[in-house]
């Protein structure tokens, strides 16, 4: 139990872009917690976020030079990698380094999703992490939703009991691509819209079908299949348009802008679920769309963050500059718009981080661990290969060992 008055976590941020300034909204609502310092090797970027949270009331927060630095200073209890996915594995080797030498005293570590590039990259982060005895969370924010943990707590407590488990998750998550290069490069993200976004369906789905007290793990993974493509992208206006705006050359090294997946699984008691996932970068509506269902023999949930309580019309005669002041990754400024009021709390960010800080402060395991971000990189990897070799892969399967999907070996054509 923590203790009243305790000091709160003071948390390090590795990295200063899109997803680290989201963290900093949710820790608006998070207790017991500061952020007291970031890396970022753009030193503009890290004094910017820094600045960022005195000015939320969430600092003190220094900038720091290097990782090292940062965990040297004796001002960090626990370190946030929200960099980019090629940047994880070399962090973790850092503090892995500087933890195991005893030059750092760290309460946790937790990451962004996914976890790595590939299997291999996954399992040697949580072999870093254990090996360092370090707590660990692995940062899945739609687990954590309001909506999500509200319909999964309804449905298992009222309907599973009476008419039987559920069998079917459908996860879809859409936009019209991502803000920063980065993401865009196979090599370096690991792969196109499958990597960046399924990773998302692939867990939450996994949550919404395990039963309530027991470990993701009880469900047994059988076999995946899928299918990429890159449908809007690849075209030469919209290739053309990447090259001029972010410099990411799509005509020669395109990733998959969709991706559709089936996995399926058993219980431990041997009944058959499955998951079905859809994402896409080639999605153009109001903005961000996130849609769950979860279906068993009675009973149905659905859940989509653009069917929001909150919209706003603006006629034709009100124009403005184009922003996100409404949704993420809005698509329009005039017309009838969904508006979420808090996208942090709604996108299941704020819980998150109030779950990893209250369980780094009572030295408990996190209910999603580096262990669950290995299990998901997996499942990840045969939709990658099944897309790659035209059929379902069967699960376990040894060759996804070292498997680098084509679109990160630059061997993809669209």
């Amino acid at each position: 139990m923590q203790k009243k008055n305790a000091p709160p976590l003071r948390i390090g941020f590795v990295g200063s872009g899109f997803i680290a300034r989201f963290h900093l909204e949710a820790f608006l609502g998070v207790r017991d917690a500061r952020i007291s310092g970031v890396f970022s090797p753009t030193p503009a970027h890290r004094e910017a976020l820094a600045a960022e949270a005195g000015r939320l009331g969430l600092g003190p927060c220094a900038p720091f030079p290097s990782i090292e630095s940062m965990l040297r200073s004796g001002e960090v209890d626990a370190v946030w990698l929200l960099g980019p996915n090629s940047t994880r594995l070399a962090n973790m080797r850092a503090i892995h380094r500087e933890v195991k030498a005893g030059r750092a005293t760290l309460r946790g570590v937790a990451c962004e999703k996914p976890l790595a590039r590939n299997l291999a990259e996954a399992r040697e982060m949580l072999r870093l992490a254990e090996d360092a005895n370090l707590n660990h969370g692995y940062l899945e924010n739609q687990l954590f939703s309001t909506a999500v943990r509200r319909g999964r707590e309804i449905i298992w407590r009222r309907a599973a009991p009476i008419a039987g488990r559920p069998y079917l998750a459908r996860a879809s998550e859409e936009h019209s691509g991502p803000h920063a290069p980065w993401f865009w490069r196979g090599e370096e993200q690991g792969g196109g819209v499958l990597s960046d976004m399924m990773c998302h369906s692939v867990e939450v789905a996994r949550y919404l079908l395990t039963e309530p007290g027991r470990d993701r793990h009880s469900l047994r993974p059988l076999s995946a299949s899928a299918t990429i493509a890159t449908l809007k992208w690849g075209r030469r206006e919209y290739a053309r348009r990447l090259e001029e705006t972010i410099g990411v050359d799509y005509s020669s090294r395109p990733a998959e802008d969709f991706a559709r997946g089936t996995l399926a699984l058993e219980d431990e008691a041997g009944n058959r679920l499955i998951i079905e996932a859809t994402t896409s970068w080639s999605y153009v509506g109001p903005g961000l769309r996130i849609q769950l269902e979860l279906l068993g023999p009675e009973y149905a949930m659905e859940y989509s963050t653009l069917n929001s309580g909150l919209k706003v019309f603006l006629s034709r005669n009100v124009s403005g500059e184009a922003g996100e002041d409404l949704v993420e990754k809005q698509n329009a400024e005039q017309g009838l718009m969904p508006v979420l009021e808090d996208e942090a709390a709604s996108y299941g960010y704020t819980l998150e981080d109030r779950h990893m800080v209250g369980c780094f402060l009572r030295g408990e395991r996190p209910e999603e661990t580096f262990r669950d971000g290995v299990a998901v990189v997996e499942l990840l990897m045969a939709l990658y290969r099944s897309a790659e070799t035209g059929r379902t892969i069967a699960l376990p399967d040894p060759e996804l060992e070292d498997y680098v999907p084509a679109v990160a070996r630059g061997e993809y054509r669209g």
